[in-house]
């Protein structure tokens, strides 16, 4: 799950440290089944590609990435915390403190992944900021602009966060998609939204549906806070 017990051995890190200081570019291929802390790597590598364990055409689709024939564009499925000391131990089986959507600074965020090419994440545009739940289900279009010159993908994500829930999570992911966007272009993203995407635990009731209230939509291509853009709307 989103942890981090396992971390390289001191000679491994001693090794990426060594090619480093010999002026060689440096790009660690990392093949694990879980996050692992690599804060040391990122200070010693010029990059980092996480491949999981990735079978048995694993190293055709590696050199792909490593000589550019495939523009990558996958996002991590999981927190890759900075160090196992950031998370609290476990007493209960309460997720505050660990997952996306309950911590605020991991080393690589949940939905991050690098691309070589760049894309600008525009404005979500809403025709009311106020609605009723027989609204729902509502499709948001998001406009992703490639300002590189590769063609490729990204994924857009949007999160929803119940700003008068107190002891809710910080943001839960709710809808997805990828886009497809050749070098220079804009292409807009669809998303939609129904009154599930809004069902968050009500305590009044000790059930999980949607209320009337504000609910704050943040969307961007990863959960880190800095890659989102929030608009609040309020359903009556």
């Amino acid at each position: 799950g989103d942890r981090t017990r396992i971390e390289l051995s001191a000679v491994q890190r001693n090794m990426l440290k060594a090619l480093k200081a010999a002026g060689k570019t440096v790009i660690f291929v990392n093949c694990s089944g879980s996050a692992i802390a690599l804060t040391p790597e990122t200070e010693s590598c010029d990059a980092i590609l996480q491949v999981w364990y990735p079978g048995q055409e694993g190293g055709t689709a590696v050199a792909d990435v490593l000589f550019g024939t495939v523009n990558p564009s996958g996002k991590l499925p999981v927190t890759f915390y900075r160090s196992d000391a950031q998370l609290p131990d476990y007493e209960d089986y309460s997720m505050k403190g660990r997952t996306y959507r309950y911590f605020a600074d991991p080393l690589f965020a949940f939905g991050y992944g690098l691309s070589y090419t760049q894309f600008n994440i525009g404005e979500l545009s809403l025709s009311s900021k106020k609605m009723s739940k027989s609204s729902l289900p509502l499709t948001v279009e998001v406009p992703v602009t490639n300002v590189g010159k590769r063609d490729g993908d990204e994924v857009v994500q949007l999160y929803i966060r119940k700003l008068d829930d107190a002891n809710g999570p910080r943001k839960s992911l709710r809808a997805f998609q990828r886009v497809q966007v050749k070098a220079g272009q804009t292409v807009k993203a669809k998303l939609t939204l129904d009154e599930q995407s809004f069902a968050f635990f009500d305590e009044a009731t000790n059930t999980v549906h949607t209320t009337a209230g504000r609910y704050e939509l943040q969307y961007g291509n990863s959960s880190q806070d800095n890659d989102l853009k929030t608009l609040t709307i309020e359903i009556e």
